[in-house]
């Protein structure tokens, strides 16, 4: 089933979509637009734990997944940079596998709880057309050195997203500390588990992976992308190119 059909059919991520819609809409006034944003992104948030705890215990509901992307340029590496803040985010892990093929994209493959796969794809989609757009507006004075402004701006603008995703994850957590699934396990048990199978299906297709070096999150452009980075929506409709032969988790 597609990301599209499993949003209209899921009263919560069709309510969530329908106010990503309208803070999206620029006749939508800013005010009504900024808080269709905080009430999708505490709804995205909250819609995790609530999947993480109903399924507890019944793993053909929500199983472990994975899934292999292909990222195209423009601004390749910065949307494996963009794509990895948030699978972080939402407790996935994501390993990326250098150039697909004789092609300028990237692919990277990905593996997570199949809703924390869903909702990695919808923020991603979303923040990358905010992110493109938002470049696109830019005016950079060309003595700054157009290019490696409008790099920094993107790392600028990724940096302040992940941290707000991370920020609505841990506040969606801590509100649910002293509930229990139907067996008695508490939410942080439960998180824990789920991040320890992510863990090892990913350690067992990639033992030898290593963790990569730090991106450098300078230049001029750093300070405004950051900025804007704080006023993103989020949402999506679809992520990218979706790869064959996928490793089973």
């Amino acid at each position: 089933m597609s990301n599209t059909e499993n949003v209209k059919q899921n009263p919560k991520l069709a309510t969530i979509r329908a106010l990503l819609a309208k803070a999206e809409d620029t006749a939508t006034p800013e005010a009504e637009a900024e808080l269709a944003r905080k009430r999708a992104f505490e709804m995205m948030a909250k819609y995790g734990v609530e999947q993480a705890m109903l399924n507890d215990g019944n793993p053909s509901n929500d199983a472990p997944a994975d899934r292999q992307i292909v990222l195209d340029n423009p601004w390749a590496m910065e949307r494996v940079h963009l794509i990895n803040q948030i699978a972080g985010a939402l407790g996935c892990q994501l390993i990326h596998l250098g150039r697909d093929g004789e092609g300028s994209g990237r692919r990277v493959h990905i593996f997570g709880y199949e809703s924390d796969l869903q909702r990695v794809e919808l923020l991603y989609t979303s923040l990358l057309l905010q992110m493109n757009s938002g470049l696109a507006a830019q005016y950079v004075p060309v003595s700054k050195g157009v290019r490696a402004w409008r790099r920094s701006w993107l790392l600028g603008f990724i940096d302040r997203v992940g941290r707000r995703i991370e920020e609505a994850e841990r506040g969606a957590q801590d509100a649910a500390r002293n509930e229990t699934t139907a067996t008695g396990r508490s939410t942080a048990l439960v998180l824990a588990d789920r991040k320890a199978v992510v863990e090892r299906s990913y350690r067992d297709a990639y033992p030898r992976a290593r963790k990569g070096g730090s991106t450098s999150m300078t230049g001029t452009g750093f300070g405004d992308g950051w900025a804007a980075g704080g006023r993103a929506d989020i949402g999506g409709r679809r992520i990218g190119r979706a790869t064959s032969g996928a490793i089973a988790a």
